[in-house]
């Protein structure tokens, strides 16, 4: 496939998944690509950075400009999701010591490009030790030093923290530039409040996708090739998981071979169960975007999911079970009633175990180190088809073995 060799523009390129972006970008000189990535932002710049060699890396930061190269270039030193990933430099720095006349002076010609907010001030070692507004300037006696006039010790946030916690520290702020510093306090960049909010917007958006398999890069743009490539994977471990629900029915076989109309409800249950389930992990996965799940509340929230998919399969349960007797009763089944009972414990039950299922799977991947919404759906799925079919047939069993 012919890439085309036509400059795209920053809406194009964030259209695109980073690979793709990249083969967009490659042909290009480095100045061009340094001004796309610029006009991108931080978070994107760095992710589609990323994706060069470690030389050409070097280039294009250099070409962005010494200072943007460099920031650029340790951003990637940042796991992504983090603020560190999201930092721009602080355009105005200074000393506190510094006078109202001598910041406007040097701050004159950086305004006409950049966008200055806050006037950070710095100690000699670059500790922040406080902050002035820009439009505070302006009514302020050009003698006076920015150490009479700024805000000490301001909020600032730390370049290791996850988007999602910084977001939570944030919510209620809403300032347009937040500090970034390091554990001693040293001013390391600043992130913006809109990018913040982009990238957080993201990542949720990414959750529906990333639960049954699909990767945050892929945008309606990608190629077909590269779509399959990042989807394929996970539909082989969905069938490998497919096959272990299967084998819980095969263990059954004998049973469902006997009466045949058990087969006829465990798609009813299996379905419902899945759905008990699906809700379980919505709010869990919710909960912890927003930063509802605090430490110690695990358990607690496994006993409420429990509880609520017994009451729910329960309430779910005693229909299932009436429709489980009028069809085996119009057979003339002779335990249609003990058929009924079954189906009504089969449904409370596993609807219990999905609950707890859709909690768990989310507060596992993410005690394990993974995206707490990489392929939940899959792997939540195995586990409500094995406990609705397996809890089914194997109460089923001993019936209809005893008839």
């Amino acid at each position: 496939m012919r890439v085309p060799t036509t400059t795209p523009s920053a809406d194009e390129l964030r259209e695109l998944d980073a690979d793709s972006a990249v083969a967009r970008l490659a042909p290009l000189g480095d100045d061009a690509i340094a001004r796309l990535l610029h006009d991108l932002g931080p978070g994107r710049a760095v992710a589609i950075l990323d994706r060069f060699g470690p030389e050409r890396r070097r280039q294009i930061a250099l070409a962005a400009g010494q200072v943007e190269g460099e920031q650029w270039l340790s951003g990637q030193h940042w796991r992504p999701g983090t603020v560190g990933r999201l930092m721009e430099p602080a355009p105005a720095v200074f000393a506190p010591d510094a006078t109202v006349a001598e910041v406007i002076a040097a701050l004159r010609p950086v305004v006409s490009h950049t966008l200055v907010t806050y006037v950070f001030v710095v100690d000699a070692e670059r500790h922040l030790t406080g902050l002035v507004a820009f439009r505070e300037l302006a009514f302020a006696r050009q003698e006076q030093h920015l150490s009479e006039i700024m805000v000490a010790r301001p909020f600032s946030l730390r370049p290791e923290t996850a988007v999602i916690d910084a977001m939570n520290e944030v919510v209620t702020r809403h300032y347009p530039v937040y500090p970034v510093s390091d554990a001693e306090g040293r001013l390391v960049g600043v992130v913006r409040g809109a990018v913040l909010f982009e990238e957080q917007a993201f990542e949720i958006s990414a959750q529906a996708g990333s639960m049954v398999g699909v990767e945050k890069e892929e945008r309606l743009t990608t190629p077909w090739q590269r779509a399959l490539r990042f989807r394929h994977p996970w539909l082989q471990l969905n069938l490998v998981t497919a096959f272990v629900a299967a084998a819980v029915v095969g263990l059954f076989q004998d049973t469902v071979n006997r009466i045949v109309i058990l087969a006829i409800f465990i798609p009813v249950l299996s379905g419902q169960c899945s759905n008990t389930g699906c809700q379980a992990l919505a709010v869990t996965l919710r909960g912890m975007t927003l930063g509802e799940l605090k430490a110690g509340r695990a358990k607690a929230l496994l006993w409420k999911e429990a509880w609520l998919g017994f009451l729910n399969g329960s309430l779910t349960g005693v229909v299932a079970g009436a429709g489980m007797f009028w069809v085996a009763h119009h057979q003339a089944h002779p335990q249609a009633f003990v058929l009924a009972l079954i189906t009504f414990v089969a449904m409370a039950g596993s609807c219990a175990v999905s609950g707890i299922a859709g909690a768990a799977v989310p507060l596992g991947l993410k005690r394990l180190g993974a995206d707490p919404a990489t392929a939940s759906s899959i792997f939540l799925t195995t586990a409500t088809d094995v406990a609705s079919m397996g809890l089914f047939l194997g109460l089923a069993a001993r019936p209809i073995t005893a008839a």
